[in-house]
């Protein structure tokens, strides 16, 4: 994945950028290793098939991660710092899903070096997140 970096004084309103990710067996059973979410759904597919979804689902907080690595790899890019990110989870993630992570930015906050940006996890055409984050951008004379 290559990284870009935006200073502050790059941002306007309108950029965007994304990343794109399938949702494989691995991750979720790793994403389960390290935060210790081993609910049922996400790991279990006898009680899964219980479930409403019928099948395991992986843990929203893993596709949420993709946000985070747009922010940090793409746009703004390395050296930004995540401030608060809102989320609504609005359909269920499969593994064999493609993710892709979308951001926009939609306010720059020249006082604090903040950047608001629309956040969206789409799977092909279906919204499966949305929500908005905001990030600290350094600026060129900071770095």
């Amino acid at each position: 994945m290559s990284e870009q970096l935006y200073y502050f004084e790059d941002m306007q309103e309108g950029m965007e950028a994304s990343f794109s990710k399938t949702v494989t067996e691995a991750d979720i059973v790793q994403f389960a290793g390290v935060t210790g979410d081993f609910n049922p759904v996400h790991v279990n597919a006898e009680f899964a098939a219980t479930t409403m979804f019928k099948q395991r689902i992986a843990h929203g907080m893993l596709s949420a991660g993709f946000i985070s690595t747009v922010l940090g790899m793409r746009l703004p890019g390395p050296g930004c710092i995540y401030v608060s990110q809102s989320l609504r989870f609005r359909a269920p993630v499969f593994i064999g899903d493609t993710v892709t992570a979308r951001v926009k930015v939609t306010g720059l906050k020249p006082e604090r070096n903040m950047v608001t940006l629309e956040t969206v996890c789409s799977v092909g055409d279906k919204e499966v997140i949305t929500g908005e984050a905001v990030v600290m951008v350094p600026r060129r004379e900071q770095a």
